[in-house]
């Protein structure tokens, strides 16, 4: 596995560069960057090692002819495998963990040694969701599979706008949405809005994708005033323009910028994160459209058109042979916006080691300090997923699906016991979340009393203490 790092400038203007290997089986990108006239940018990317004999680096960009482009300060730098685990579990400990000392104590104040205390985590502050379709709503085995393991979600298709106003203008039918909604609120899960408008022709309802632009106009405005209101405040997240690096249809044939669609949506409902949402920015070393770079860029521009309200970063992660290094690198350039960043529509496409990227997907994922969350993109269909299914139709995991609750189990603490020491104190590292913590001592057991504790361990806190008395 291999980094690259370089500062690019160019004499004049500004122009898309790219870093590429080439090597006898061709050429392939591993980095991008905007370089500029009068300053040095960073480019950063990666690859995998997986090919044999000599290889050249070297960069380019198609947006310049005349002009000169610079590099300075390149370098590759190689990791093993054994190298690479090691920085993520570092960055894991550093980035998603903290340090916690109990201090048991009885009504008197002195420390109780030997005092037992049992730590039980009720719910991870890094997120791990994945997205539902209607069945949960009448499936049981879907639900007693699904809810144990989830507590953030979103709908695979229910809250769209060719789901609900597909026949003609005005006849819409919300009645899915509102009972996955309320099926998700009984079961006490966050749900993040997919999506207010779609900026491909192609994910319109039918009688929308040829509308005049006042007819469209009308109908978005329609759109907004239904769906918003009906859902407002009851949505983390919202993907407000989606895809609209890829697609520009309601922006060209409006006449308008997509930060109109952001500021609409926010001033409809205040407290939810408006989201970008875009795929192949953390895929694809290939991508020319929505690469890291061209992301800010689009993030940049919706700001500077007057959208000042909560942003994020949503990345759909739709994989086909992840790129580890060039994946933590995109990441890196990302994490520079300060932004809430969403891996939000995570799949593998299906093959033998499906199961093998998704698992090191996560773990690159999870040990990124940037990353704020991961929404799992496997809503059961009977008759197959979208590109990666977690269970088969008995609800019985598949490979995919044992990664998941692996991971899930090692990146939480259930059922950790501490032994107190002379000084009534236990030290430990625990993932940030909520912790339910309990304290028992040899001598307060004949009266079968124990203390239960509510505790909250917060990232930007190395350590901290917590003194829990017991009386005896």
């Amino acid at each position: 596995m291999y980094t690259i790092s370089a500062w690019v400038q160019v004499s004049q203007g500004n122009a898309d560069i790219v870093a590429k290997l080439r090597t006898t089986t061709g050429d392939f990108p591993t980095g991008w960057t905007v370089a500029t006239s009068g300053c040095w940018s960073m480019l950063k990317g990666g690859f995998d090692g997986n090919f044999s004999g000599p290889a050249e680096l070297y960069f380019e960009s198609k947006d310049i002819s005349s002009v000169e482009l610079w590099a300075d300060s390149i370098s590759i730098q190689p990791f093993t495998l054994l190298e690479w685990k090691s920085h993520q579990n570092q960055s894991i400990d550093k980035t998603r963990k903290s340090k916690v000392k109990f201090q048991a104590v009885d009504h008197q104040g002195q420390p109780l040694v030997n005092a037992k205390i049992l730590i039980k985590q009720t719910n991870a502050a890094f997120a791990i969701g994945n997205a539902i379709s209607s069945h949960i709503l009448t499936n049981v085995g879907y639900q007693e599979w699904y809810n144990p393991r989830f507590k953030l979600t979103v709908f695979e298709n229910e809250m769209k706008w060719w789901f609900t106003e597909p026949l003609s203008p005005g006849k819409e039918d919300y009645h899915l949405a509102d009972a996955m909604l309320q099926y998700v609120k009984n079961n006490t899960m966050l749900v993040r809005g997919h999506n207010i408008v779609w900026e491909n022709q192609d994910q319109l309802p039918p009688w929308a994708k040829n509308l005049s632009p006042p007819l469209l106009q009308a109908a978005i405005e329609r759109r907004y005033n239904s769906l918003i209101p009906r859902f407002q405040g009851q949505m983390m997240h919202w993907d407000v323009d989606n895809e609209n690096m890829h697609f520009h249809y309601l922006e060209s044939q409006l006449g308008i910028n997509s930060a109109y669609f952001y500021k609409k949506a926010h001033d409809m409902d205040v407290n939810a994160i408006m989201f970008v949402n875009e795929y192949g920015t953390i895929e694809n070393p290939d991508e020319t459209v929505a690469n890291p770079a061209k992301y800010l860029a689009k993030i940049k521009e919706i700001q500077s058109l007057g959208y000042d309200g909560p942003f994020g970063m949503g990345l759909q992660g739709h994989f086909d042979t992840p790129n580890i290094p060039y994946m933590r690198s995109a990441l890196d350039l990302l994490a520079t916006a300060n932004l809430p960043m969403w891996i939000t529509e995570l799949d593998v496409s299906s093959g033998p080691l499906q199961a093998d990227y998704l698992n090191d997907i996560m773990w690159e994922l999870h040990a990124h300090p940037g990353v704020n969350g991961i929404m799992l993109w496997s809503p059961w269909q009977p008759q197959g997923c979208y590109r990666m299914c977690l269970t088969d139709n008995d609800f019985k995991n598949l490979p995919t699906g044992n990664v998941v609750d692996n991971l899930m189990r090692e990146w939480s603490h259930h059922g950790l016991i501490g032994i107190t020491n002379e000084n009534g104190y236990f030290e430990t590292s625990l993932y940030h979340g909520d912790y339910e913590v309990t304290i028992k001592h040899p001598a307060a057991a004949r009266n079968n009393k124990s203390f239960a504790h509510r505790i909250n361990v917060a990232k930007g806190k190395k350590s901290s203490t917590l003194v829990m008395k017991l009386s005896v």
